[in-house]
């Protein structure tokens, strides 16, 4: 019973091994996203933004074309790149990039990419429902904040959308840099 105990904690030490041996050489942990494989797509165009079928940082062309919606109207407020990283974060934050027709736990009126309220403050329901103008809008709001171009890109997605923790979005920032630049290209 002895031999079986210590073989078992011998492989279990060798697939541990050779599952960190895989993670020092990549330098990063694989993530079940990262991993996804996207459907056969062309290349769709939002705006001037190609859109790949992707995936990049896990997301696949559908919510790559919201990023892009994201984006441009970033862009068309003259807003740079890093807001626009902003925004795209806040999305994969809100709604893992996709345009909800329902609301969530904060608020059964949410709708949207960015999960907007029905308060007035974000438009009619078509409005909320558009990616573009409810980035827009969004981004609206953001340029409102005090000393939002220095401030902490997770501080300021939270003094817009007024979530429970404004520490939340910052798991989300890397990816969607990735994303902008990606698009950006």
């Amino acid at each position: 019973m002895r031999k079986l105990f210590v073989g078992a904690v011998a492989a279990i030490v060798l697939v541990l091994g050779g599952w960190l041996a895989v993670v020092l050489i990549a330098g990063t942990v694989p993530s079940v996203a990262e991993a996804q494989t996207c459907p056969a797509a062309t290349p769709a165009t939002v705006g001037t933004i190609v859109v790949p079928r992707g995936p990049v940082a896990g997301f696949c062309q559908p919510q790559l074309i919201m990023a892009a919606h994201i984006m441009n109207a970033g862009r068309d407020q003259g807003l740079e790149t890093r807001t626009q990283e902003i925004g795209v974060m806040t999305a994969i934050g809100e709604t893992g990039l996709r345009n909800l027709d329902y609301g969530d736990a904060a608020g059964a009126d949410s709708r949207g990419l960015f999960q907007q309220r029905d308060n007035g403050a974000w438009g009619t329901l078509a409005d909320r429902m558009d990616p573009y103008t409810a980035a827009s809008n969004f981004f609206k709001k953001l340029i409102t904040v005090d000393g939002w171009r220095t401030m902490d890109p997770s501080d300021l997605a939270h003094a817009v959308q007024v979530n429970a923790d404004s520490g939340y979005y910052s798991q989300f920032w890397t990816r969607a840099q990735t994303i902008v630049t990606a698009l950006d290209g």
